[in-house]
């Protein structure tokens, strides 16, 4: 795309951009309107199946696309990601059930997972790796921005109005960049010299699935040690094992496996991965500890963790800008990832007595490292390998660190309910001793306690509490704090897994070989058929 000039490439990124943006906060405005919506529609038991189906299709598509976006081009996938993404988001409106919504959400999910891939990637396309810090920056600021309008905006919109306008409120905006995206961006020829491995696409498409569903399910729907998670883990391996036999065979693999003997993409990838695990240990738990422990309210959560957000979105703008100026990335990935560390360490140490103002200190601190951190390893990636490969090495990026947020999610809660479990059987004993002087009416009541989820609910609190005679008040006061305390203590153990795991992603970016950034100057050297077979044996 070296015929565009600075001008073009700019309003074509905006595009890129406001079709990002369109992806990301349909995603995370869904987050404080679900339970409402979940209300209305029915069907509990499936909640979770809303984000499950949601994150598996869009990794599905994310990995898949990367592939044959280097055979076809990022325009075509562009645009129907946004049309598949928009029509998910109308139908969601629609649903009349909860398998309707899951249905849908599944649609919205192939849709985001074109859109992320190929958005990445038209980075690579339209700028030279010196000057791609800045927009991946840029980029990424995007996700901080629309966790903060999403779910704020979300809330709004169940208290305010019809839940349905929740899906359709940004339809516009993805009409928007979708013409936007078909005016401006230029379209390429077919690479006619590639074929499309459909069996290589079919295994790996059964290893993230089975391997997904395993680690959602573990702990939660099933025991770890299970038939149903034993089979799924089985089928992972199985489909996988599979897939390396295809890869090594076919002319043209959807994730070639040459790649990996790149240090540099192996080792990015494998910290991404860390990077996944942690982050998403502060994404999703933080609120529990707010709502939990500290007793705020949601809307309160939800300021403040936006301080995390925007110490994350600031980082982001602020790396890029760094590496572009600089062409340096490793000794800010540390830098980044200590910082992140210090956070996480900080928030494991926290109990009922830490104020708010340190807490929102400390999610600053990790939220400013991850930004500037995460930045570079999409970045690392890109520049390792050749342009030909840029699609699928971008999306497997994206995808070991989806992968990673979710198997960190599974470990992290099965961690917190064991040390849960701990700390209640104590707290069990004490409630069934009060409980053989009380009437049944009150022990029972008494025993409706012993639900730690009862922490979350603040209005069923409340009434619970308010049900109970002014004389039993101290007694009720000193069940809620163990329960406050034993939140407290299983929180602390999740956030202190969290950062061990961002320490060794620490240790493994100090054996991450840093390569030059080339520069819009370089760009016709390193196109050379000579210089990209030196580039793909790079690490």
């Amino acid at each position: 795309m070296e015929h565009l000039s600075q001008k073009e490439k700019i309003a074509i990124m905006i595009a890129i951009i406001g079709a990002m943006f369109f992806a990301a906060v349909n995603q995370t405005i869904v987050g404080n309107a679900l339970p409402k919506i979940v209300s209305e529609l029915g069907g509990l038991d499936y909640y979770s199946w809303v984000f499950t189906i949601y994150m598996l299709t869009s990794a599905i598509t994310t990995i898949l696309v990367g592939k044959l976006s280097d055979i076809y081009g990022r325009k075509p996938f562009l645009i129907i990601g946004i049309i598949i993404f928009s029509i998910g988001a109308f139908l969601s409106g629609t649903s009349t059930d909860i398998f309707q919504l899951i249905t849908y959400r599944g649609l919205q999910g192939f849709g985001a997972g074109m859109i992320m891939s190929t958005a990445f990637t038209a980075v690579g396309d339209l700028f030279a790796p010196r000057e791609r810090g800045k927009w991946q920056g840029a980029m990424g600021s995007v996700f901080g921005i629309s966790s903060v309008i999403g779910p704020t905006l979300g809330g709004y919109i169940v208290d305010n109005l019809e839940w349905q306008w929740v899906f359709w409120v940004f339809l516009p905006l993805g009409i928007l960049a979708l013409i936007l995206i078909w005016k401006l961006f230029p379209s390429i020829e077919r690479n006619q010299g590639e074929k499309v491995d459909y069996a290589g696409a079919f295994f790996l498409t059964a290893t993230i699935v089975f391997t997904l569903l395993g680690f959602s399910w573990a702990g939660t729907k099933y025991d770890w040690g299970s038939a149903q998670i034993i089979g799924l883990f089985a089928g992972a391996v199985t489909a996988l094992v599979i897939f390396i036999f295809v890869e090594r065979k076919v002319k043209d693999p959807i994730l070639p496996l040459h790649l990996f003997k790149n240090g540099i993409f192996s080792i990015s990838n494998i910290i991404g991965f860390l990077i996944g695990v942690s982050m998403f240990g502060g994404i999703m738990y933080v609120p529990y500890f707010i709502q939990g422990v500290l007793g705020y309210s949601a809307t309160h959560s939800s300021f403040l963790t936006m301080t995390m957000t925007l110490g994350l979105v600031v980082a982001s703008a602020i790396g890029g800008q760094i590496i572009s100026k600089t062409g340096k990335y490793k000794i800010q990935a540390i830098i980044g990832l200590c910082v992140s560390t210090v956070g996480l360490y900080l928030l494991s140490r926290m109990d009922m007595n830490t104020s708010q103002y340190s807490l929102a200190a400390f999610l600053i601190l990790l939220g400013f490292g991850i930004g500037i951190g995460m930045t570079v390893f999409t970045l690392t990636v890109q520049n390792a390998v050749d342009q030909r490969l840029l699609g699928v090495a971008t999306a497997s990026s994206q995808l070991f660190r989806s992968v990673g947020g979710t198997v960190g999610v599974a470990i992290m809660g099965t961690l917190l309910n064991s040390r849960m479990q701990d700390k209640m059987e104590s707290f069990s004993q004490n409630i069934a001793t009060n409980n053989m002087a009380a009437s049944p009416e009150l022990a029972g009541k008494i025993e409706a306690l012993k639900n730690p989820q009862m922490l979350l609910d603040h209005e069923k609190l409340d009434q619970l509490r308010a049900s109970f005679p002014a004389e039993a008040a101290p007694f009720i006061k000193g069940i809620i704090e163990e329960l406050q305390n034993a939140m407290s203590y299983a929180l602390s153990g999740v956030f202190l897994f969290v950062t061990f795991t961002m320490l060794l992603a620490v240790l493994l970016t100090f054996f991450l070989k840093e390569i030059p950034l080339r520069s819009e100057a370089d760009s016709s050297v390193n196109k050379s058929p000579n210089n990209m077979k030196l580039q793909e044996n790079r690490g």
